[in-house]
Protein backbone atom coordinates (compact mmCIF):
# COMPACT_ATOMS: atom_id res chain seq x y z
CA UNK A 1 0.00 0.00 0.00
CA UNK A 2 1.71 3.31 -0.85
CA UNK A 3 2.86 5.52 2.03
CA UNK A 4 0.14 8.52 2.88
CA UNK A 5 2.53 11.65 2.79
CA UNK A 6 1.30 14.40 5.34
CA UNK A 7 -1.71 16.64 3.65
CA UNK A 8 0.03 20.08 4.39
CA UNK A 9 2.82 19.47 3.10
CA UNK A 10 4.64 18.92 -0.54
CA UNK A 11 6.91 16.10 -2.22
CA UNK A 12 9.93 18.10 -1.08
CA UNK A 13 8.77 18.76 2.37
CA UNK A 14 8.03 22.30 1.78
CA UNK A 15 4.60 23.49 3.02
CA UNK A 16 1.97 24.32 0.13
CA UNK A 17 0.79 27.44 -1.46
CA UNK A 18 -2.60 27.82 -2.12
CA UNK A 19 -1.65 28.16 -5.87
CA UNK A 20 -0.15 24.90 -5.43
CA UNK A 21 -2.95 23.18 -3.91
CA UNK A 22 -5.32 24.38 -6.96
CA UNK A 23 -2.84 23.30 -9.48
CA UNK A 24 -2.55 20.00 -8.04
CA UNK A 25 -6.96 19.72 -7.93
CA UNK A 26 -6.24 19.38 -11.71
CA UNK A 27 -4.39 16.46 -11.87
CA UNK A 28 -6.35 13.53 -13.37
CA UNK A 29 -3.70 10.44 -13.72
CA UNK A 30 -5.19 7.07 -11.97
CA UNK A 31 -4.42 6.25 -8.71
CA UNK A 32 -2.69 3.30 -7.64
CA UNK A 33 -4.84 0.28 -7.04
CA UNK A 34 -6.49 0.36 -3.24
CA UNK A 35 -7.74 -3.56 -4.77
CA UNK A 36 -6.84 -6.38 -5.94
CA UNK A 37 -10.12 -7.69 -7.16
CA UNK A 38 -9.69 -6.89 -10.94
CA UNK A 39 -6.62 -7.04 -13.55
CA UNK A 40 -4.76 -4.11 -14.31
CA UNK A 41 -6.20 -1.49 -16.51
CA UNK A 42 -4.47 -0.60 -20.17
CA UNK A 43 -2.83 2.49 -20.92
CA UNK A 44 -5.21 3.52 -23.49
CA UNK A 45 -8.14 2.96 -21.00
CA UNK A 46 -7.00 5.44 -17.99
CA UNK A 47 -4.93 8.19 -19.93
CA UNK A 48 -3.15 10.41 -17.93
CA UNK A 49 -4.76 13.71 -18.80
CA UNK A 50 -2.69 16.27 -16.89
CA UNK A 51 -3.66 19.59 -16.97
CA UNK A 52 -0.90 20.90 -14.93
CA UNK A 53 2.86 20.73 -15.60
CA UNK A 54 4.29 17.74 -14.80
CA UNK A 55 6.96 18.31 -12.56
CA UNK A 56 10.28 16.70 -12.41
CA UNK A 57 11.03 14.31 -9.41
CA UNK A 58 14.56 12.98 -8.00
CA UNK A 59 15.20 10.19 -6.18
CA UNK A 60 15.38 11.71 -3.13
CA UNK A 61 12.29 13.05 -3.36
CA UNK A 62 10.47 10.00 -4.32
CA UNK A 63 12.48 7.95 -1.69
CA UNK A 64 10.59 10.40 0.77
CA UNK A 65 7.57 10.02 -0.46
CA UNK A 66 5.20 12.25 -2.14
CA UNK A 67 1.43 13.07 -1.67
CA UNK A 68 -1.26 10.45 -2.08
CA UNK A 69 -2.53 12.86 -5.35
CA UNK A 70 0.90 12.57 -6.92
CA UNK A 71 1.92 9.04 -6.74
CA UNK A 72 5.77 8.22 -8.91
CA UNK A 73 5.07 7.02 -12.16
CA UNK A 74 7.50 4.00 -12.72
CA UNK A 75 7.78 2.36 -15.83
CA UNK A 76 9.15 -0.77 -16.73
CA UNK A 77 8.83 -3.02 -20.21
CA UNK A 78 10.08 -6.21 -21.31
CA UNK A 79 8.57 -9.10 -23.61
CA UNK A 80 7.37 -11.08 -20.77
CA UNK A 81 7.08 -14.35 -22.56
CA UNK A 82 6.24 -17.31 -20.65
CA UNK A 83 5.60 -15.02 -17.62
CA UNK A 84 7.26 -16.39 -14.61
CA UNK A 85 8.39 -15.81 -11.39
CA UNK A 86 11.63 -14.06 -12.61
CA UNK A 87 9.12 -11.30 -14.68
CA UNK A 88 7.32 -10.86 -11.15
CA UNK A 89 10.00 -10.40 -9.18
CA UNK A 90 11.31 -7.43 -11.02
CA UNK A 91 8.29 -6.34 -11.29
CA UNK A 92 7.82 -6.24 -7.05
CA UNK A 93 10.90 -4.18 -7.24
CA UNK A 94 10.24 -1.76 -9.44
CA UNK A 95 6.55 -1.28 -7.53
CA UNK A 96 8.21 -0.98 -4.27
CA UNK A 97 11.25 0.92 -5.36
CA UNK A 98 9.40 4.04 -3.57
CA UNK A 99 6.33 4.63 -0.59
CA UNK A 100 4.24 6.04 -3.03
CA UNK A 101 4.59 4.45 -6.63
CA UNK A 102 2.35 3.81 -9.92
CA UNK A 103 3.50 0.58 -11.84
CA UNK A 104 3.05 1.23 -15.79
CA UNK A 105 4.32 -1.91 -17.40
CA UNK A 106 5.45 -1.80 -21.37
CA UNK A 107 4.58 -5.26 -23.34
CA UNK A 108 6.01 -5.37 -27.24
CA UNK A 109 4.11 -6.36 -29.90
CA UNK A 110 4.78 -9.56 -31.67
CA UNK A 111 6.08 -7.41 -34.64
CA UNK A 112 9.12 -5.78 -32.54
CA UNK A 113 9.59 -8.96 -30.70
CA UNK A 114 10.68 -10.90 -33.47
CA UNK A 115 12.47 -8.09 -35.73
CA UNK A 116 14.90 -7.54 -32.63
CA UNK A 117 14.44 -10.62 -30.33
CA UNK A 118 13.17 -13.59 -32.05
CA UNK A 119 10.08 -15.91 -32.09
CA UNK A 120 7.89 -15.81 -28.89
CA UNK A 121 5.92 -18.71 -27.52
CA UNK A 122 3.42 -16.62 -26.23
CA UNK A 123 1.51 -14.15 -28.22
CA UNK A 124 1.18 -10.09 -28.20
CA UNK A 125 -2.43 -10.64 -26.60
CA UNK A 126 -1.78 -14.00 -24.91
CA UNK A 127 1.69 -11.42 -22.75
CA UNK A 128 -0.46 -8.35 -22.17
CA UNK A 129 -3.09 -10.70 -20.50
CA UNK A 130 -0.85 -12.25 -18.31
CA UNK A 131 0.81 -9.12 -17.45
CA UNK A 132 -2.61 -7.45 -16.16
CA UNK A 133 -3.24 -10.29 -13.22
CA UNK A 134 0.38 -9.34 -11.68
CA UNK A 135 -0.96 -7.97 -8.38
CA UNK A 136 2.16 -5.36 -8.90
CA UNK A 137 0.92 -4.33 -12.18
CA UNK A 138 -1.21 -1.06 -12.26
CA UNK A 139 -1.45 -0.27 -15.76
CA UNK A 140 -0.54 -2.12 -18.91
CA UNK A 141 1.35 -0.15 -21.95
CA UNK A 142 -0.07 -2.50 -25.27
CA UNK A 143 2.71 -1.81 -28.08
CA UNK A 144 5.06 -0.60 -26.53
CA UNK A 145 8.45 0.86 -28.32
CA UNK A 146 11.60 -0.96 -28.24
CA UNK A 147 13.80 2.56 -27.31
CA UNK A 148 12.32 4.94 -25.06
CA UNK A 149 11.57 8.13 -26.64
CA UNK A 150 11.04 11.70 -25.15
CA UNK A 151 7.88 12.00 -26.54
CA UNK A 152 6.72 8.48 -25.38
CA UNK A 153 8.00 9.53 -21.47
CA UNK A 154 6.29 12.71 -21.76
CA UNK A 155 3.07 10.79 -23.22
CA UNK A 156 3.00 8.40 -20.24
CA UNK A 157 4.41 11.11 -17.44
CA UNK A 158 7.13 8.89 -16.76
CA UNK A 159 8.90 9.52 -14.20
CA UNK A 160 11.70 6.53 -13.77
CA UNK A 161 12.58 3.95 -15.21
CA UNK A 162 13.22 0.19 -13.58
CA UNK A 163 15.21 -2.40 -15.11
CA UNK A 164 18.15 -4.58 -14.15
CA UNK A 165 21.57 -2.97 -14.81
CA UNK A 166 23.08 -5.02 -17.07
CA UNK A 167 23.85 -3.20 -20.50
CA UNK A 168 20.74 -4.46 -23.13
CA UNK A 169 22.47 -4.42 -26.43
CA UNK A 170 19.82 -4.15 -29.52
CA UNK A 171 18.53 -2.24 -32.24
CA UNK A 172 22.03 -0.98 -33.27
CA UNK A 173 23.34 0.33 -29.86
CA UNK A 174 25.20 -0.90 -27.03
CA UNK A 175 22.55 0.15 -24.38
CA UNK A 176 19.13 0.74 -25.18
CA UNK A 177 18.84 2.75 -21.62
CA UNK A 178 22.06 4.55 -22.43
CA UNK A 179 20.12 7.75 -22.35
CA UNK A 180 17.53 7.34 -19.77
CA UNK A 181 20.72 6.65 -17.66
CA UNK A 182 22.31 9.87 -18.39
CA UNK A 183 19.09 11.65 -17.73
CA UNK A 184 19.31 10.43 -14.26
CA UNK A 185 15.72 8.34 -14.80
CA UNK A 186 17.20 5.02 -14.41
CA UNK A 187 16.73 2.91 -11.25
CA UNK A 188 18.57 -0.62 -11.30
CA UNK A 189 16.31 -3.99 -10.00
CA UNK A 190 18.13 -6.80 -9.76
CA UNK A 191 17.65 -10.19 -11.98
CA UNK A 192 16.45 -13.79 -10.63
CA UNK A 193 19.20 -16.05 -11.11
CA UNK A 194 18.33 -19.55 -11.83
CA UNK A 195 14.79 -18.71 -14.20
CA UNK A 196 14.07 -17.01 -17.09
CA UNK A 197 12.25 -17.41 -20.13
CA UNK A 198 15.77 -18.77 -22.48
CA UNK A 199 16.12 -21.56 -19.60
CA UNK A 200 12.33 -22.55 -19.31
CA UNK A 201 12.08 -22.98 -23.22
CA UNK A 202 15.88 -24.75 -23.08
CA UNK A 203 14.48 -27.48 -20.68
CA UNK A 204 11.26 -28.21 -23.51
CA UNK A 205 13.65 -28.44 -25.98
CA UNK A 206 15.37 -30.72 -24.14
CA UNK A 207 12.70 -33.06 -23.01
CA UNK A 208 11.25 -32.49 -26.21
CA UNK A 209 10.31 -36.24 -27.32
CA UNK A 210 8.88 -36.95 -23.48
CA UNK A 211 6.56 -33.44 -24.14
CA UNK A 212 5.81 -34.94 -27.96
CA UNK A 213 4.91 -38.54 -26.66
CA UNK A 214 2.70 -37.08 -23.62
CA UNK A 215 0.60 -34.48 -26.18
CA UNK A 216 0.07 -37.29 -28.71
CA UNK A 217 -1.44 -39.72 -26.25
CA UNK A 218 -3.65 -36.62 -24.76
CA UNK A 219 -5.42 -36.42 -28.19
CA UNK A 220 -2.79 -33.69 -30.19
CA UNK A 221 -2.66 -34.71 -33.13
CA UNK A 222 0.89 -34.90 -35.42
CA UNK A 223 0.39 -32.13 -37.50
CA UNK A 224 -0.86 -29.74 -34.59
CA UNK A 225 2.86 -30.95 -32.68
CA UNK A 226 4.69 -30.49 -35.71
CA UNK A 227 5.74 -34.54 -35.86
CA UNK A 228 6.93 -36.02 -39.00
CA UNK A 229 4.89 -39.55 -39.50
CA UNK A 230 8.13 -41.68 -38.46
CA UNK A 231 8.41 -40.03 -35.51
CA UNK A 232 4.90 -40.14 -34.45
CA UNK A 233 5.15 -44.19 -34.83
CA UNK A 234 8.21 -44.53 -32.79
CA UNK A 235 6.42 -41.69 -30.50
CA UNK A 236 3.03 -43.80 -30.31
CA UNK A 237 5.39 -47.47 -30.07
CA UNK A 238 7.03 -46.13 -27.37
CA UNK A 239 4.04 -44.81 -25.79
CA UNK A 240 2.68 -48.62 -25.44
CA UNK A 241 6.21 -49.82 -24.44
CA UNK A 242 5.31 -47.64 -21.26
CA UNK A 243 2.04 -48.93 -21.10
CA UNK A 244 3.64 -52.28 -20.89
CA UNK A 245 6.17 -51.65 -17.96
CA UNK A 246 3.43 -49.45 -15.86
CA UNK A 247 1.41 -53.12 -16.08
CA UNK A 248 4.57 -54.65 -14.94
CA UNK A 249 5.37 -52.90 -12.33
CA UNK A 250 2.04 -52.38 -11.23
CA UNK A 251 2.31 -56.73 -11.46
CA UNK A 252 5.49 -56.93 -9.29
CA UNK A 253 4.11 -54.15 -6.84
CA UNK A 254 1.09 -56.12 -6.30
CA UNK A 255 3.33 -59.32 -6.06
CA UNK A 256 5.58 -57.94 -3.31
CA UNK A 257 2.39 -56.99 -1.57
CA UNK A 258 0.96 -60.58 -1.84
CA UNK A 259 4.51 -62.09 -0.62
CA UNK A 260 4.53 -60.06 1.91
CA UNK A 261 1.48 -60.57 3.41
CA UNK A 262 2.05 -64.47 2.99
CA UNK A 263 4.99 -63.81 4.99
CA UNK A 264 3.77 -62.05 7.70
CA UNK A 265 0.68 -64.88 8.15
CA UNK A 266 3.79 -67.39 8.34
CA UNK A 267 5.17 -65.85 10.54
CA UNK A 268 1.90 -65.29 12.65
CA UNK A 269 1.20 -69.05 12.34
CA UNK A 270 4.75 -69.97 13.26
CA UNK A 271 4.33 -67.95 16.16
CA UNK A 272 1.25 -69.12 16.98
CA UNK A 273 2.93 -73.14 16.83
CA UNK A 274 5.95 -72.35 19.14
CA UNK A 275 3.18 -71.13 21.69
CA UNK A 276 1.81 -74.25 21.25
CA UNK A 277 4.30 -76.38 21.46
CA UNK A 278 5.73 -74.74 24.25
CA UNK A 279 2.52 -74.96 26.48
CA UNK A 280 2.13 -78.93 25.30
CA UNK A 281 5.47 -79.85 26.34
CA UNK A 282 4.85 -77.92 29.41
CA UNK A 283 1.87 -80.03 29.77
CA UNK A 284 3.25 -83.42 28.86
CA UNK A 285 6.22 -82.55 31.37
CA UNK A 286 3.94 -81.48 34.11
CA UNK A 287 1.98 -84.94 33.36
CA UNK A 288 4.83 -87.17 32.80
CA UNK A 289 7.63 -85.78 33.90
CA UNK A 290 9.99 -86.80 37.10
CA UNK A 291 8.00 -85.01 39.88
CA UNK A 292 4.77 -85.25 37.51
CA UNK A 293 1.19 -85.89 38.54
CA UNK A 294 1.32 -89.29 36.87
CA UNK A 295 4.42 -90.95 39.14
CA UNK A 296 2.96 -89.66 42.52
CA UNK A 297 -0.77 -91.57 40.83
CA UNK A 298 1.54 -94.78 40.16
CA UNK A 299 3.50 -94.32 43.50
CA UNK A 300 0.02 -93.95 45.83
CA UNK A 301 -1.01 -97.25 43.80
CA UNK A 302 1.70 -99.28 44.40
CA UNK A 303 1.22 -98.43 48.06
CA UNK A 304 -2.14 -99.76 48.20
CA UNK A 305 -1.70 -103.06 46.48
CA UNK A 306 1.55 -103.49 48.87
CA UNK A 307 -1.05 -103.02 51.72
CA UNK A 308 -3.27 -105.26 50.19
CA UNK A 309 -0.71 -107.88 49.84
CA UNK A 310 1.03 -107.27 53.45
CA UNK A 311 -1.94 -106.41 56.29
CA UNK A 312 -0.18 -105.22 59.35
CA UNK A 313 0.28 -107.88 62.25
CA UNK A 314 -2.00 -108.08 64.73
CA UNK A 315 -0.36 -108.12 68.55
CA UNK A 316 0.92 -111.16 69.87
CA UNK A 317 -0.38 -111.51 74.39
CA UNK A 318 1.17 -115.43 74.62
CA UNK A 319 4.47 -115.26 76.43
CA UNK A 320 7.43 -116.10 73.52
CA UNK A 321 8.77 -119.30 73.86
CA UNK A 322 12.89 -119.88 74.80
CA UNK A 323 14.96 -118.89 71.80
CA UNK A 324 18.50 -117.72 71.36
CA UNK A 325 19.24 -114.41 72.57
CA UNK A 326 20.49 -113.52 69.48
CA UNK A 327 17.50 -113.86 67.04
CA UNK A 328 14.06 -114.24 68.37
CA UNK A 329 11.44 -116.06 66.30
CA UNK A 330 9.04 -114.76 63.98
CA UNK A 331 6.26 -116.23 62.16
CA UNK A 332 7.06 -116.56 58.09
CA UNK A 333 4.57 -114.16 56.88
CA UNK A 334 5.53 -111.24 59.50
CA UNK A 335 7.49 -108.88 57.13
CA UNK A 336 10.05 -106.43 58.70
CA UNK A 337 8.21 -102.74 59.23
CA UNK A 338 11.38 -101.10 58.86
CA UNK A 339 12.06 -102.07 55.35
CA UNK A 340 8.58 -102.10 53.60
CA UNK A 341 9.33 -104.26 50.24
CA UNK A 342 9.26 -102.13 47.13
CA UNK A 343 7.40 -104.29 45.27
CA UNK A 344 5.34 -107.53 45.21
CA UNK A 345 8.46 -109.32 43.82
CA UNK A 346 10.76 -107.74 46.71
CA UNK A 347 7.92 -109.28 48.96
CA UNK A 348 7.79 -112.51 47.59
CA UNK A 349 11.81 -112.78 47.75
CA UNK A 350 12.01 -112.27 51.31
CA UNK A 351 9.39 -114.52 52.38
CA UNK A 352 11.42 -116.93 50.20
CA UNK A 353 14.12 -116.16 52.32
CA UNK A 354 12.19 -116.11 55.51
CA UNK A 355 11.18 -119.93 55.22
CA UNK A 356 14.51 -120.97 54.05
CA UNK A 357 15.67 -119.48 57.10
CA UNK A 358 13.76 -121.71 59.09
CA UNK A 359 14.05 -124.85 57.26
CA UNK A 360 17.99 -124.50 58.48
CA UNK A 361 17.17 -123.63 61.98
CA UNK A 362 15.31 -127.18 62.19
Amino acid sequence: MPVRAAGAESGTGIPKSPSETMEELEHTCPQPRLTLTAPAPFADETSCQCQAPHEKLTIAQARRGTPVDRPVRVYADGIFDLFHAGHARALMQAKTLFPNSYLLVGVCSDDLTHKFKGFTVMSETERYEALRHCRYVDEVIRDAPWTLTPEFLEKHKIDFVAHDDIPYSSAGSDDVYKHIKEAGMFVPTQRTEGISTSDIITRIVRDYDVYARRNLQRGYTAKELNVSFINEKKYRFQNQVDKMKEKVKNVEEKSKEFVYKVEEKSHDLIQKWEEKSREFIGNFLELFGPDGAWKQMFQERSGRMLQAFSPRQSPNSSPTRGRSPSRSPSPPWVINKTSPPSSPKAASASLSSMSEGDEDEK
